[in-house]
């Protein structure tokens, strides 16, 4: 330890021990005096003796007294006590001090030349009530130590020192008091008490006038060090007087009481009118302090000054300085002197300098409803003693026990009236506000929406405690506070980090204030400095679990004074209110946001289900539907609204129904049914369908136990004519590779008896009867070529799709698929009626395709007349489409048909007649040219299409292209791709 810090502390603890080792030597005496008056027995007679010529003589009497009560009078001179000589006033002192109270001594007494017997029962010394003395003794033992705990906390604060001197000086007045015995020790508590009354006043005043300190007056410390030992002079004048008599008083004991009693008196009036200076002084100043902390400690000075000391001077200084005597109800009034050095104290150290007038507004509040018990107590006493029992005192107990059950059940409603009725004075126009914010504070439950409540709050609270500013911190998910609403600032607050000391000290349940210097400490200087700059002085945590979940942020009063403990208490409670309310709708909005989120899971577990291409079905424990999604409706035909909590045999036929309880009961782990046919019920006749049906049982998550069945149906009908006419795709391919097989076997003999033929007829004469018949095989060979060539086409059938489209006249097609089926027709006994436009009728399209449509619709027509009838072909044109005709007089389509005869594999026709294809590859055709197809039928009277093309451009001119029969060499030309379906 370096020299300087040796010196340093060495200092320091001389500071803090002078004060501690003074206070217990006080201590001691103190306890001594405190003890010596307990143990105290002297007594007196009540008279004055002096020495004279004469002897001992009776100066004078008090009154009452046990020297008056037997008789003696002023000029008595005394003789002899029990027979004993008396010579001197010591005789008789000495005589007195061997005595106990209630002895009696035999006074031998000479009045007027003549000897009298006078009895004297001496009396105990007055001192004054005894238990008076002893309140009076622990309020000044209680005033030294608050001094010394002041000065030992600050030892270094002068101020500290200062009233340390003036707590010695409460504590000598209180405490020191002379026991009568007037031995060496009695003197030390007469002499310390004569002291302390002394530089008390003085000490009070020269406090008063230099804390707290005056820096907005210069050149005042001059002037007070200049005057101030004149303030200590009357002081002095009165103690050296007080000891000039002591010094007479065995000289002339008559002068010394005359004194004493001037001097008791004159002490009261000096200690009057130094309080009322220094209150004086104080007044001034607090009228010009500047600083929120002069303020606040000179109204801790003023107020515990005026309860001191105004019903002391009122109650007893003053009526005792004009001769009044003491009694109990005078002496009682100077116990609120214990409220000064309280007071200093408080100021000294600021502790709770903000809370002056809520403790003051307590004290009357208390004070009060003491006074008011009293009195009710006093008042049913002597009503009831007086009236009741007619002064009968043997039962006075009984109203005694009466008065004191009234007072105690009356107690609380008055102390309760009393102190609203103190609030409404103190907070005047504020009172109903403070009172409304407490009952506001409990309807914050009431709203769950975290931002409209945290408006409604600061809005509130600033209004009602008049602040210049307040904010509202919510605690975020990273534990951080961050603003949500604030009022009052011109910027934005800063957000509070909860790792910083605010926000720990917070999130341990404790409010901040940092406008308190001893609670600032907690903090780093630069933290306290940054929230002050900000303009927040005080920090109220929302608690709820032991954790702050929100923080009310406090400016100061908009008259820039601090808050009281009370105004801290009141928000401090509203954020207690505030705290549920809070948590309430924190709880709410997670509550919300699970909600949305259970919303969003079940409208995406919704779109899953609704977007599959399979019916779902969910069948409950008793095969309740309790599930039907959008797909089984487009499926089977029943909406979802109809079928929930219908059974399953409601809603299936019953083979399907047994199907399921078969799978469940023999795979309950969950199984696929294929191929099941099923009657969908979309219509009067609903469709047959082929479906797969898969079966799963329904879990619950807690116990995996069954709660029902999931069953999903999947229609394969569409695939599984898919795959029939895959089948025949495949079926007609193999056909195909036969057919170009055998044509290709027909083919050589076909041209080697064309070949032969056609040399014989070049050679033939026209009148040989053989010449037609060669003609005949001609002609024959011809046809059987064209049929040939057909297969080859069908054989070959990418060939002619790869082909470009071309103008095609439809009449010529028309009379090519004509001619392949003019033996089926005729075999038949169907008649056929050709009314083809005179003029080609062109189209642009694909000529192979075309003879394919009218090929499908001329055997349809076969297939429609069993019996024979009219076919009937007309084309024509119409503006700039071409229509062309296709009727017949047969049986007709039923209308229920009519508008699925182009659906796919649909067919009326016995099984193994028809694939349900024809039309349908006839629609897409048409189609695939921009053509439209309509259909109108009669059953039993026959059927009728009109097609409409698009006409060529080259519609209306000639047809002059070159003929599409070749020469009879050529005999691949004529054929069609269609013959050999024709031929067939």
């Amino acid at each position: 330890m370096s020299v300087s810090s040796q010196e340093s502390w060495w200092r320091e603890w001389r500071q803090t021990a002078l004060p501690v080792a003074v206070t217990l030597g006080l201590l001691a005496l103190g306890l001594t005096n405190v003890v010596s008056r307990a143990t105290s027995n002297e007594v007196e007679d009540g008279v004055l003796w002096v020495e004279r010529a004469v002897g001992v003589v009776a100066a004078e009497i008090a009154s009452p007294s046990a020297a008056s009560r037997a008789g003696v009078r002023p000029g008595d001179i005394l003789l002899a006590i029990n027979n004993q000589p008396i010579d001197s006033r010591q005789d008789v002192l000495a005589l007195q001090h061997q005595s106990n109270a209630g002895d009696r001594h035999s006074y031998t007494l000479l009045r007027l030349g003549s000897q009298q017997i006078a009895t004297v029962s001496l009396a105990p010394m007055p001192s004054g009530t005894g238990l008076f003395y002893y309140v009076l003794a622990a309020v000044g033992i209680f005033t030294l130590l608050v001094g010394a705990a002041v000065r030992a906390r600050r030892p270094t604060d002068q101020a500290t020192l200062h009233f340390f001197w003036l707590s010695v000086a409460f504590f000598g007045v209180f405490t020191f008091s002379f026991s009568g015995r007037l031995d060496r020790v009695d003197w030390v508590f007469y002499w310390g008490d004569v002291i302390a009354v002394s530089v008390l006043p003085p000490l009070f005043l020269h406090f008063a006038l230099v804390f707290p300190e005056r820096p907005h007056m210069p050149g005042y410390s001059a002037v007070l060090a200049r005057w101030l030992p004149a303030i200590y002079l009357p002081g002095a004048v009165l103690g050296s007087t007080r000891a000039l008599a002591v010094l007479r008083s065995s000289v002339d004991p008559e002068y010394f009481i005359r004194v004493i009693t001037l001097l008791d008196r004159l002490e009261y009036v000096y200690l009057v009118a130094f309080s009322a200076a220094g209150l004086a002084v104080l007044l001034r100043a607090l009228s010009r302090a500047r600083s929120v902390t002069v303020k606040r400690q000179l109204r801790w000075i003023v107020w515990g000054t005026a309860l001191g000391a105004v019903p002391f001077a009122l109650g007893y200084a003053i009526p005792f300085a004009l001769g009044v005597d003491a009694s109990i109800p005078m002496e009682l009034s100077a116990i609120p002197l214990g409220f000064i050095p309280l007071a200093f104290a408080s100021a000294i150290i600021r502790y709770r300098l903000m809370d002056v007038e809520i403790i003051l507004k307590r004290l009357l509040v208390y004070t009060s409803a003491v006074a008011a018990i009293v009195a009710i107590y006093v008042t049913i006493l002597r009503a009831s003693g007086d009236d009741l029992l007619d002064g009968e005192s043997q039962h006075r107990w009984i109203i005694a026990f009466l008065a004191t059950v009234v007072v105690i059940l009356l107690a609380k409603p008055v102390k309760d009236g009393l102190q609203k009725a103190i609030d409404r004075a103190f907070y005047r126009d504020r009172y109903d506000y403070r009172r409304a914010l407490v009952g506001f504070a409990g309807e914050l439950n009431s709203d769950l929406d975290l931002n409209r409540l945290a408006e409604r709050l600061v809005t509130r609270v600033r209004e009602t405690i008049e602040l210049d500013r307040m904010a509202f911190l919510l605690a975020t998910d990273a534990g951080d506070f961050e603003v949500i609403s604030h009022e009052g600032f011109d910027s934005p607050p800063p957000r509070l980090a909860s790792a910083s000391g605010v926000g720990t000290r917070l999130n341990g349940a404790h409010t901040v204030r940092l406008d308190d210097p001893l609670a600032a400490t907690r903090f780093s200087a630069e933290e306290v400095e940054f929230w002050r700059d900000a303009g927040i002085f005080y920090f109220v945590p929302c608690v709820t679990k032991e954790a702050a979940i929100a923080v009310l942020a406090l400016g100061r009063r908009a008259s820039g004074e601090p808050l009281s403990s009370e105004d801290t208490a009141l928000v401090t409670a509203v954020a207690a209110q505030a705290a549920t309310a809070i948590e309430n709708g924190r709880l709410y909005r997670q509550l919300h946001l699970k909600a949305s989120e259970l919303d969003r899971l079940h409208a995406f577990n919704e779109n899953i289900l609704e977007s599959l291409d399979d019916g779902l079905l969910v069948l409950g424990p008793t095969d309740h539907v309790v599930r039907w999604n959008a797909a089984l409706e487009r499926i089977y035909g029943p909406k979802r609204a109809n079928v929930l909590g219908q059974h399953a045999d409601q809603l299936f036929d019953s083979h399907l129904v047994e199907l399921l309880s078969a799978a469940r009961r023999d795979h309950p782990d969950g199984t696929t049914i294929f191929r099941v046919p099923l009657m969908a019920r979309t219509g009067l006749d609903g469709a047959r369908l082929l479906v797969n049906v898969t079966t799963v049982p329904l879990q619950t998550m807690a116990g995996g136990s069954q709660a029902g069945t999931i069953v999903i149906i999947e229609d394969i009908t569409e695939r599984s004519q898919m795959e029939e006419q895959l089948r025949i795709s495949e079926k007609m391919a193999s056909l195909g590779l036969l057919a170009a097989g055998v044509a290709h076997e027909v083919n050589t003999p076909l041209t080697g008896i064309s070949s032969y033929t056609q040399m014989l007829l070049e050679n033939a004469d026209p009148a040989d009867p053989r010449t037609p018949v060669l003609e005949k095989i001609e002609k024959q060979t011809f046809r059987a070529a064209r049929i040939v060539n057909g297969l080859l086409n069908l054989s070959r059938p990418s060939a002619a799709e790869q082909s470009e489209r071309t103008v095609v006249d439809l009449n010529v097609v028309i009379a090519d698929v004509l001619s392949l089926l003019e033996h089926q027709f005729e075999k038949g006994s169907i008649k056929v009626r050709r009314e083809l436009h005179a003029e080609p009728v062109r189209v642009i399209g694909f000529e192979f395709k075309l003879q394919q449509v009218f090929l499908n619709l001329f055997l349809n027509a076969r297939d429609a007349m069993s019996s024979g009838g009219w076919l009937t072909i007309s084309t024509r044109t119409d503006g700039r489409e071409v229509v062309v005709e296709v009727a017949d007089t047969g049986n007709g389509i039923a209308p229920e048909h009519l508008a699925r005869i182009y659906d796919p594999f649909f067919t009326t026709k016995a099984i193994g007649q028809g694939t349900g294809l024809g039309l349908s590859i006839t629609y897409g055709i048409v189609r695939e040219h921009e053509a439209t197809i309509q259909c109108d039928s009669t059953p039993a009277t026959g059927t009728r299409f009109e097609i409409r093309f698009a006409a060529c451009p080259e519609q209306g001119r000639s047809d002059d292209r070159p003929s599409r029969r070749a020469a009879p060499g050529g005999i691949t030309a004529a054929a069609t791709p269609l013959q050999q379906r024709a031929g067939q």
